[in-house]
Protein backbone atom coordinates (compact mmCIF):
# COMPACT_ATOMS: atom_id res chain seq x y z
CA UNK A 1 0.00 0.00 0.00
CA UNK A 2 1.00 3.57 -0.68
CA UNK A 3 2.32 5.84 2.01
CA UNK A 4 2.25 9.92 2.61
CA UNK A 5 2.55 12.03 5.24
CA UNK A 6 0.29 13.00 8.19
CA UNK A 7 1.97 15.45 9.38
CA UNK A 8 5.13 14.61 10.49
CA UNK A 9 4.44 11.03 10.52
CA UNK A 10 4.19 8.27 7.76
CA UNK A 11 0.88 6.58 7.27
CA UNK A 12 -0.63 4.27 4.48
CA UNK A 13 -3.04 6.59 2.42
CA UNK A 14 -6.30 5.48 3.35
CA UNK A 15 -4.99 5.80 6.77
CA UNK A 16 -4.68 9.12 6.29
CA UNK A 17 -7.63 10.13 5.36
CA UNK A 18 -9.30 8.35 8.80
CA UNK A 19 -7.01 10.18 10.52
CA UNK A 20 -7.72 13.28 8.82
CA UNK A 21 -11.88 12.63 9.34
CA UNK A 22 -10.38 12.32 13.03
CA UNK A 23 -9.33 15.49 13.26
CA UNK A 24 -12.23 17.32 11.55
CA UNK A 25 -14.99 15.17 13.57
CA UNK A 26 -12.88 16.34 17.08
CA UNK A 27 -12.62 20.27 16.23
CA UNK A 28 -15.86 20.60 14.11
CA UNK A 29 -18.15 21.99 17.29
CA UNK A 30 -15.49 24.61 17.96
CA UNK A 31 -13.70 25.32 14.40
CA UNK A 32 -14.84 29.05 14.29
CA UNK A 33 -13.83 30.05 17.63
CA UNK A 34 -10.39 28.32 17.39
CA UNK A 35 -9.64 30.00 13.95
CA UNK A 36 -10.80 33.25 15.37
CA UNK A 37 -7.79 32.70 18.28
CA UNK A 38 -5.29 31.08 16.56
CA UNK A 39 -5.13 33.76 13.84
CA UNK A 40 -6.08 36.64 16.35
CA UNK A 41 -9.24 37.43 13.76
CA UNK A 42 -6.90 37.39 10.69
CA UNK A 43 -8.24 34.56 8.96
CA UNK A 44 -11.54 37.11 8.27
CA UNK A 45 -8.71 39.16 6.55
CA UNK A 46 -7.54 36.72 4.79
CA UNK A 47 -11.03 35.51 3.23
CA UNK A 48 -12.35 38.86 2.65
CA UNK A 49 -9.28 39.48 0.45
CA UNK A 50 -10.29 36.26 -1.89
CA UNK A 51 -13.81 37.21 -2.32
CA UNK A 52 -12.51 40.55 -3.75
CA UNK A 53 -10.16 39.16 -5.68
CA UNK A 54 -12.65 36.13 -7.03
CA UNK A 55 -14.69 40.13 -8.17
CA UNK A 56 -17.55 37.23 -8.83
CA UNK A 57 -20.46 38.54 -10.91
CA UNK A 58 -24.12 38.15 -10.66
CA UNK A 59 -25.10 34.60 -12.58
CA UNK A 60 -21.87 33.28 -11.41
CA UNK A 61 -21.38 29.45 -10.96
CA UNK A 62 -19.22 28.77 -8.10
CA UNK A 63 -17.98 25.15 -6.34
CA UNK A 64 -16.40 25.98 -2.80
CA UNK A 65 -14.19 23.13 -1.98
CA UNK A 66 -13.57 21.88 1.74
CA UNK A 67 -15.85 25.20 2.54
CA UNK A 68 -16.54 23.59 6.24
CA UNK A 69 -18.21 26.14 8.11
CA UNK A 70 -19.38 28.41 5.22
CA UNK A 71 -17.59 31.75 5.32
CA UNK A 72 -16.75 32.04 1.50
CA UNK A 73 -19.94 30.05 0.72
CA UNK A 74 -21.57 32.89 2.12
CA UNK A 75 -19.80 35.26 0.63
CA UNK A 76 -20.08 34.20 -2.78
CA UNK A 77 -23.60 33.20 -2.56
CA UNK A 78 -24.05 37.48 -1.79
CA UNK A 79 -21.95 37.98 -5.06
CA UNK A 80 -23.62 36.19 -7.05
CA UNK A 81 -27.21 36.87 -6.06
CA UNK A 82 -30.17 34.93 -7.16
CA UNK A 83 -29.23 33.91 -10.42
CA UNK A 84 -25.75 32.71 -9.72
CA UNK A 85 -25.00 29.21 -8.06
CA UNK A 86 -22.33 28.59 -5.13
CA UNK A 87 -22.33 24.69 -4.23
CA UNK A 88 -20.46 24.12 -0.60
CA UNK A 89 -18.68 20.93 -0.46
CA UNK A 90 -16.43 19.32 2.19
CA UNK A 91 -15.19 15.77 2.35
CA UNK A 92 -16.20 15.88 6.52
CA UNK A 93 -19.55 15.06 7.42
CA UNK A 94 -19.65 16.97 10.49
CA UNK A 95 -17.39 20.19 9.23
CA UNK A 96 -20.71 20.22 6.37
CA UNK A 97 -23.47 19.72 8.70
CA UNK A 98 -22.17 23.20 11.09
CA UNK A 99 -21.73 25.05 7.59
CA UNK A 100 -25.21 23.93 6.37
CA UNK A 101 -26.94 24.38 9.69
CA UNK A 102 -25.12 27.69 10.24
CA UNK A 103 -26.20 29.40 6.29
CA UNK A 104 -29.80 27.89 7.10
CA UNK A 105 -29.91 29.71 10.34
CA UNK A 106 -28.96 33.20 8.24
CA UNK A 107 -31.30 32.61 5.63
CA UNK A 108 -29.15 31.38 2.73
CA UNK A 109 -30.14 27.87 1.31
CA UNK A 110 -27.03 26.68 -1.12
CA UNK A 111 -26.49 23.33 -2.68
CA UNK A 112 -24.39 21.06 -0.23
CA UNK A 113 -22.62 17.72 -0.70
CA UNK A 114 -20.43 15.36 0.60
CA UNK A 115 -17.39 14.60 -1.53
CA UNK A 116 -13.43 14.15 -2.33
CA UNK A 117 -11.94 16.83 -4.14
CA UNK A 118 -9.93 14.14 -6.10
CA UNK A 119 -13.31 12.57 -7.25
CA UNK A 120 -15.64 15.96 -8.32
CA UNK A 121 -19.19 14.71 -8.62
CA UNK A 122 -19.37 17.44 -11.37
CA UNK A 123 -19.41 17.75 -15.26
CA UNK A 124 -16.54 19.06 -17.07
CA UNK A 125 -16.35 23.14 -17.72
CA UNK A 126 -19.56 23.32 -14.87
CA UNK A 127 -18.03 26.30 -12.90
CA UNK A 128 -16.58 29.94 -13.40
CA UNK A 129 -14.94 29.95 -9.91
CA UNK A 130 -13.65 26.73 -7.54
CA UNK A 131 -12.39 28.08 -4.61
CA UNK A 132 -10.49 25.90 -1.76
CA UNK A 133 -9.26 27.65 2.00
CA UNK A 134 -7.76 25.70 4.00
CA UNK A 135 -8.41 22.36 3.04
CA UNK A 136 -5.66 21.10 0.24
CA UNK A 137 -2.84 20.81 2.61
CA UNK A 138 -4.85 17.55 3.99
CA UNK A 139 -5.88 16.00 0.64
CA UNK A 140 -3.74 13.01 0.17
CA UNK A 141 -3.17 13.34 -3.91
CA UNK A 142 -2.87 17.11 -4.42
CA UNK A 143 -1.71 16.74 -8.03
CA UNK A 144 -5.08 14.72 -8.52
CA UNK A 145 -7.48 17.16 -6.61
CA UNK A 146 -6.12 20.30 -8.64
CA UNK A 147 -6.41 18.05 -12.07
CA UNK A 148 -10.17 17.95 -10.73
CA UNK A 149 -10.74 21.42 -10.03
CA UNK A 150 -9.19 22.12 -13.45
CA UNK A 151 -11.48 19.85 -14.96
CA UNK A 152 -14.82 21.04 -13.45
CA UNK A 153 -14.02 24.66 -14.62
CA UNK A 154 -14.88 26.29 -17.90
CA UNK A 155 -12.04 27.28 -20.01
CA UNK A 156 -10.65 30.42 -18.67
CA UNK A 157 -12.08 30.20 -15.28
CA UNK A 158 -10.12 30.48 -12.20
CA UNK A 159 -8.95 28.64 -9.35
CA UNK A 160 -8.49 30.13 -5.74
CA UNK A 161 -6.01 28.31 -3.45
CA UNK A 162 -6.34 29.99 0.10
CA UNK A 163 -3.28 28.14 2.32
CA UNK A 164 -1.25 28.10 4.68
CA UNK A 165 2.64 28.68 3.14
CA UNK A 166 5.57 29.31 3.74
CA UNK A 167 6.19 33.00 6.14
CA UNK A 168 8.97 34.94 5.91
CA UNK A 169 12.64 33.72 7.13
CA UNK A 170 13.17 36.25 9.84
CA UNK A 171 10.00 35.48 11.26
CA UNK A 172 10.17 31.48 10.55
CA UNK A 173 11.62 31.27 14.48
CA UNK A 174 9.04 32.92 16.27
CA UNK A 175 6.46 31.57 13.82
CA UNK A 176 7.73 27.98 14.52
CA UNK A 177 7.44 28.93 18.54
CA UNK A 178 4.10 29.91 17.98
CA UNK A 179 2.84 26.92 16.16
CA UNK A 180 4.50 24.31 18.17
CA UNK A 181 3.98 25.85 21.48
CA UNK A 182 1.17 27.63 21.92
CA UNK A 183 -1.45 26.25 19.18
CA UNK A 184 -1.54 22.65 20.73
CA UNK A 185 -2.39 24.74 24.01
CA UNK A 186 -4.84 26.77 22.63
CA UNK A 187 -6.46 23.60 21.03
CA UNK A 188 -6.59 22.09 24.37
CA UNK A 189 -8.08 25.28 26.33
CA UNK A 190 -11.06 25.60 24.01
CA UNK A 191 -11.36 22.43 22.18
CA UNK A 192 -10.02 19.70 24.71
CA UNK A 193 -7.48 18.69 21.42
CA UNK A 194 -4.31 19.61 21.79
CA UNK A 195 -3.50 16.79 19.06
CA UNK A 196 -5.53 17.65 16.15
CA UNK A 197 -4.07 21.75 16.72
CA UNK A 198 -0.14 20.00 16.76
CA UNK A 199 -1.10 18.07 13.42
CA UNK A 200 -2.17 21.36 12.06
CA UNK A 201 1.38 23.16 13.01
CA UNK A 202 2.87 19.82 10.82
CA UNK A 203 1.13 19.76 8.37
CA UNK A 204 1.87 23.46 7.22
CA UNK A 205 5.36 22.55 7.48
CA UNK A 206 4.82 19.45 5.01
CA UNK A 207 2.55 21.64 2.57
CA UNK A 208 4.09 22.92 -0.60
CA UNK A 209 5.32 26.00 -0.28
CA UNK A 210 4.54 28.86 -2.60
CA UNK A 211 6.75 28.35 -5.94
CA UNK A 212 6.17 24.09 -5.34
CA UNK A 213 2.26 24.82 -5.40
CA UNK A 214 2.93 27.24 -8.29
CA UNK A 215 4.35 24.40 -10.16
CA UNK A 216 2.14 21.69 -9.20
CA UNK A 217 -0.94 23.87 -9.99
CA UNK A 218 0.68 25.25 -13.78
CA UNK A 219 1.43 21.12 -14.21
CA UNK A 220 -2.26 20.40 -13.28
CA UNK A 221 -3.44 23.10 -16.13
CA UNK A 222 -3.53 26.25 -15.40
CA UNK A 223 -1.78 28.07 -17.88
CA UNK A 224 -1.22 31.29 -15.44
CA UNK A 225 -1.22 31.28 -11.62
CA UNK A 226 -0.53 34.44 -9.93
CA UNK A 227 1.25 34.19 -5.95
CA UNK A 228 -0.36 36.74 -3.59
CA UNK A 229 1.66 36.63 -0.09
CA UNK A 230 -0.88 37.59 3.14
CA UNK A 231 1.09 38.52 6.52
CA UNK A 232 4.18 37.47 4.98
CA UNK A 233 3.63 34.37 3.57
CA UNK A 234 1.89 33.10 6.95
CA UNK A 235 -0.68 32.53 4.07
CA UNK A 236 -0.74 32.43 0.54
CA UNK A 237 -3.35 32.96 -2.24
CA UNK A 238 -2.69 31.19 -5.37
CA UNK A 239 -4.95 32.14 -8.30
CA UNK A 240 -4.90 29.91 -11.41
CA UNK A 241 -6.80 30.53 -14.31
CA UNK A 242 -7.72 27.04 -16.87
CA UNK A 243 -6.30 27.45 -20.07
Amino acid sequence: MSQTHFGFQTVDEQEKARKVRGVFDSVASRYDVMNDLMSMGMHRAWKAYTVAVANLQPGDKVLDIAGGTGDLARAFARKVGATGTVVHTDINEAMLRQGRDRLLDEGLVLPTSICDAEVLPFRHDSFDLVSVAFGLRNMTHKEQALSEMCRVLRPGGRLLVLEFSKVAAPLEKAYDWYSFNVLPRLGQWVAGDAESYRYLAESIRMHPGQQELKALMKAAGYGHVDVHNLSAGVVALHVGIKC
